[in-house]
């Protein structure tokens, strides 16, 4: 049974169509590349599966404890809780705030408390930010963060902002991440160690990976299944050696020298 299966989706914007009848499945434990042209509608994909815009048509079904759920049209603080978690194409982290706290933030869908707790400061509250906090710094120190806790993520170099920003999805617990161009801007070691990374993610936290990206050797590297869209249709999909060798592809996008 597919962890995610997507039908049929569409979404116009007036007289655009940037998404059209698009379908897509991915089961658990793999990690699947979407790729195509600027413009083709990645991101907009993206945006239907978080919440962020509401499908015109088409279905979007998440298992959630064995049965197939729809979640199409639900809000992105509901797509996170059901195990959705993304990261953008700019990075959108609380840059004046420590890297220790953009992760509790991120924890706090989690809390074990009530609003009266926190207002009163009961044991309860100090129990579970104390867990959160520990926490958070666990899951900074598994991703080499941990000596950069209490620096402002406005300070930190580029790559490791965007490490950090993998790693904030990471703390809401998802089943399903998605990454939304992480190797933007990263010179070739930063590309190196986000491979890594991403391998980590899958591996040892046993978790599902939907990944959009232009670099293909990172692409053809990682990812087991990709699909191709454009013009906001998907036009192939299969293994990265069918894909690069697709001549409608190679066409569209990838080109003679890929």
């Amino acid at each position: 049974m597919s962890l995610l299966t997507v039908e049929k989706l569409t979404k116009s914007f007036g007289g655009l169509t940037a998404v059209s009848n698009a379908n897509m499945h991915i089961d658990k434990g793999e990690l699947v590349g979407l790729i195509g042209p600027n413009g083709a509608g990645k991101t907009t994909f993206f945006n239907l599966l978080t919440g962020v815009y509401e499908p015109t048509s088409g279905s979007i079904k998440l298992d959630i404890d064995g049965e197939q759920t729809e979640i199409a049209g639900f809000k992105p603080n509901n797509v996170t809780k059901v195990g959705l978690a993304r990261t953008f194409q700019n990075i959108r982290l609380f840059k004046d705030l420590s890297v220790l706290d953009n992760i509790r933030i991120a924890m706090h869908q989690n809390i074990d408390y009530r609003l009266p707790s926190a207002l009163f400061r009961s044991n309860k509250y100090y129990e579970e930010e104390e867990r959160l906090r520990k926490e958070a710094e666990e899951l900074l120190d598994i991703f080499d963060l941990s000596h950069k806790k209490d620096e402002m993520a406005k300070n930190l170099p580029y790559g490791e902002q965007r490490h950090l920003e993998i790693v904030r999805a990471m703390a809401t617990k998802p089943v399903l991440l998605l990454l939304d161009e992480p190797a933007a801007g990263m010179n070739p070691n930063e590309t190196v160690h986000l491979t890594k990374t991403i391998a980590k993610i899958r591996d040892e936290f046993d978790l599902t990976v939907l990944l959009i990206e232009h670099d293909m050797s990172l692409v053809m590297k990682i990812c087991e299944r990709v699909y191709v869209l454009d013009y906001g249709t998907m036009i192939a999909s299969g293994k990265p050696e069918e894909i690069k060798n697709n001549k409608r592809v190679i066409e569209a996008y990838l080109g003679e020298d890929v």
